[in-house]
């Protein structure tokens, strides 16, 4: 059931996941589609997250959005420094803007980055740690992992949990996506694009997610089916209505390793799995093994917290595993 209504503000609107977003070339949203935008989210009783660009939005643009309660997303660059200061989630685009972004524990952060940089400079994240409610780490460069990049990341997991145990002992409590998501779920809470979000991009059509738009291909040249498969595609218009073909497959209940999997805090990235599988539905091998990672590391730091005293709300223990890619045990979840 669609909760979410993520809108576009402009071609050169932030990216806030996975994906890339190479337009340079700023398209506003007309004022018509903005409108009618709201107006979908208002019929439907959907949320609105509104993804801006780095530049101030004209004030009829502001007036429009405001005439509704929204989430704002923008990055660590906005212009618009007002906006940026009551902004919902403000976005790091690389580690440039890690020493420049005045934390605060009212807002939520991501950090989008390659895992080579991550390996290099992820002590650098103890001050962010230590500052802020949230913290969100994205891989921008998933799909690139290799049994080495593994090694590495679990090292990286482990010295991080050790000082997110220290702020915990000292009484904070940040939530960091890559170690305490796992601690405090209990069910599947993934990305879920086409399924509880949908995207309404510049050019007022629908599509599962901002990567979906900037994907397209414009070229009409021929291609692979791995170029396909990477293609971006609508899902609607404003004007047509939402037309989600199979809207199924984006259902957890019809992934079926997911949905027998307690890797609960994997972003189960819609786009990601079709790039990489070519099925909406399934994972890779790189996705699986890095949120098995996370989902243990999060079962060690959850057990190390616990031994300084109750800090944390009672649930159920994570049990230990002997695998990182359900598909190894794919016999016990079919």
């Amino acid at each position: 059931m669609l909760q979410y209504l993520v809108i576009l503000l402009d071609d050169t609107s932030t990216s806030f996941c996975h994906y890339d977003n190479s337009h340079i070339k700023s398209k506003l949203i007309s004022l018509e589609d903005l409108k009618a935008g709201i107006f979908y989210a208002m019929k439907e009783n959907l949320m609105i997250q509104f993804v801006y660009p780095d530049y101030k939005l004209p004030q009829e643009y502001k007036d429009v959005i405001n005439t509704i309660d929204h989430s704002v997303i923008v990055s660590a660059l906005c212009e618009d420094s007002e906006l940026k200061d009551k902004a919902d989630v403000v976005v790091m685009n690389g580690w440039d803007s890690l020493g420049k972004v005045n934390f605060t524990t009212d807002t939520s952060y991501v950090l989008r980055t390659t895992k080579s940089d991550l390996f290099d400079k992820y002590q650098s994240l103890t001050h962010a740690l230590g500052n802020v409610r949230r913290l969100n780490i994205v891989f921008t460069d998933v799909e690139s992992f290799t049994e080495e990049d593994f090694d590495k990341y679990k090292n990286v997991l482990s010295s991080l949990s050790e000082e997110i145990e220290k702020l915990y002992v000292e009484g904070k409590s940040p939530q960091l996506n890559l170690l305490t998501d796992r601690m405090m779920l209990d069910k599947m809470n993934n990305c879920n694009a086409g399924w509880e979000n949908i995207t309404l991009a510049p050019d007022g059509k629908f599509y599962v997610c901002p990567a979906f738009y900037h994907a397209q291909q414009a070229d009409g040249s021929e291609h692979s089916i791995g170029d396909v498969c990477k293609k971006g595609y609508s899902i609607g218009s404003l004007k047509s209505g939402l037309e989600i073909k199979n809207p199924q497959l984006y259902h957890l209940d019809h992934a079926k390793l997911c949905r027998n999997c307690d890797a609960f805090q994997c972003k189960r990235c819609i786009w990601l799995n079709r790039k990489t599988t070519y099925e909406v539905c399934t994972p890779s091998h790189e996705q699986c093994v890095l949120a098995h990672l996370e989902r243990n590391a999060g079962r060690l730091l959850l057990n190390n917290i616990r031994k300084h005293g109750s800090f944390l709300p009672e649930k159920d223990e994570i049990k230990e595993i002997d695998y990182l890619d359900p598909f190894e045990k794919k016999e016990e979840y079919e």
